[in-house]
Formats: structure tokens, C-alpha cells, sequence
């Protein structure tokens, strides 16, 4: 997969994330802050002051999720991203890391 190739499909994945987190916000479910920063970053802000960092990493060809949890590596494999740590999907990971950091349910999937 080209650099472009790959900059496409993060941007949409990442655009998506961002759709879901204002929506979470907008419903009022968790204590949770976002800010969009330059170069493909999503940072998540709880109420504790811990973080979540989602960022793409084009070298190599990744979207890279910084959680309290651990970090979490995804790579672009038949349609979904898929974690080169234990071969969970973005969103289900995500949705646990959220879960675990707000202390409320979420599904993002």
C-alpha cells in the first residue's frame, strides 16, 4: 500500500472516530474532552485528566492508539484495522480503552 493509499483510508477512519466521540459528547454519557491537533491526532480527555492519543503513524502505515491500557498498533487489513498486539479491531479496543478510562460503557462499533 502507497502513502497515499494508506493517508486516505486513516483520514476516513479517523474522521469517523471524530463523528463518534461528538456523539458520546453530545449525549452526555461520559465525562470526555476532544481536540483535534495537526498531523491526524485525536486526543481524548477524561475527567481524571488521563488521556487517550489516536494518531496515524505513515510510516509505518498504522493508526497508533496511546491508552492507559497499554499502546495499541492497527494496521489496514480487509477493510478494518486490525492490532498487530493481540488482533483486536480499532473500535472494539477503543471502546474498551474508553470503558476502562471513563468508567462507563461504551461501544463505538
Amino acid at each position: 500500500m502507497d502513502e497515499r493509499e494508506f493517508n486516505g483510508l486513516a483520514d476516513a477512519m479517523l474522521a469517523r472516530l471524530e463523528v463518534m466521540v461528538e456523539g458520546l459528547m453530545q449525549a452526555d454519557e461520559i465525562g470526555l474532552d476532544y481536540e483535534l491537533k495537526p498531523g491526524g491526532v485525536i486526543e481524548l480527555e477524561f475527567e481524571d485528566d488521563s488521556k487517550i492519543i489516536i494518531n496515524r503513524h505513515t510510516a509505518a502505515r498504522e493508526i497508533w492508539v496511546a491508552a492507559r491500557s497499554g499502546g495499541y498498533h492497527f494496521a489496514p487489513r480487509d477493510g478494518a484495522w486490525i492490532s498487530g498486539r493481540d488482533g483486536g479491531e480499532l473500535l472494539a479496543v477503543l471502546s474498551r480503552c474508553i470503558s476502562e478510562q471513563s468508567g462507563q460503557s461504551v461501544n463505538l462499533a
